[in-house]
């Protein structure tokens, strides 16, 4: 009888355990998904590598990895909503689209909150608040400009589809602007080889780009009266969310109010000190 009793009770431990296993794998499958878009390859603000180094998340359909400031900040997000996050990526052109269609929940990817965008999407709070400069060659005549007017007559470029190239360039006297280019890095190829004077970019992938090409030097024209003219909208960073989910734009701003300018800043420069190319 003893037997029997012993043989039951184990049979019920381990039925009960199955049951809380299959429960936890349930919920598991069960949790949200933040399914973010970027573009993967826009440093420091995301980029792709091989591994799941320094905390890397991999990229929906592929083998490679996201890191960056963008993924940092949506792995924060995702963490305090309670989310699973998916990175997906996707060319700069298709994240506003993608948000709008529904085929991402929000795009994570240095965008600034322009008025054009806001009538496609909503935008949380900033993320990041991002200066204007321009970078050059150590060797150009431009690398003692003090301000835009020194930069006249200069051929220049930027990343499509940005401010850097639609309204910051053309405040430049007699400036020779060539097509812009279709992502950061190229922009900053066509400067190393020359093939332009100068490109106009922020802060953040101003930095980033030293680090690749030490060369190249930074032009800040900030606090002189000679700068670029720009709104506060057109420097501030926000995350893209469809105007048909309030709810989750609402649920971003809960975890974007408890963080300070200075978290931003610090995790910008933990994002620059890890990119592929700083090591």
């Amino acid at each position: 009888m003893r037997k029997t009793i012993t043989v039951l009770v184990v049979m019920l431990c381990l039925t009960a355990l199955l049951f809380a296993q299959g429960k936890q794998e349930a919920s598991a499958s069960d949790a949200k998904v933040l399914r973010v878009a970027m573009e993967c390859g826009y440093a420091p603000y995301n980029w792709t590598q091989t591994t799941n180094a320094n905390g890397a998340v991999p990229i929906s359909g592929s083998k490679e990895f996201a890191y960056g400031y963008d993924v940092m900040m949506a792995k924060l997000i995702a963490e305090r909503l309670g989310y699973k996050l998916e990175i997906v990526k996707l060319d700069w052109d298709s994240l506003v689209p993608a948000v709008q269609s529904g085929t991402v929940d929000c795009v994570i990817a240095g965008q600034s909150i322009t008025s054009e965008r806001k009538q496609m999407v909503d935008f949380t709070f900033p993320y990041y608040y991002a200066s204007i400069v321009c970078l050059t060659n150590g060797d150009s005549k431009y690398a003692s400009a003090k301000g835009i007017t020194d930069l006249a007559g200069g051929s220049c470029t930027s990343q499509l589809g940005t401010i850097w190239y639609d309204t910051c360039l053309p405040q430049v006297p007699n400036a020779k602007i060539l097509p812009a280019q279709e992502s950061a890095p190229a922009m900053l190829v066509a400067l190393n080889s020359k093939r332009v004077d100068f490109i106009c970019t922020d802060m953040p992938t101003a930095k980033a780009a030293i680090i690749a090409y030490p060369t190249m030097k930074i032009l800040d024209f900030a606090g002189s009266n000679d700068d670029f003219k720009v709104s506060e909208e057109e420097i501030n960073i926000g995350i893209s969310v469809s105007k048909k989910n309030p709810e989750l734009t609402k649920a971003i701003n809960s975890v974007l109010d408890t963080l300070t300018v200075d978290d931003f800043n610090a995790m910008m420069e933990s994002a620059i000190a890890v990119q592929p190319l700083s090591n």
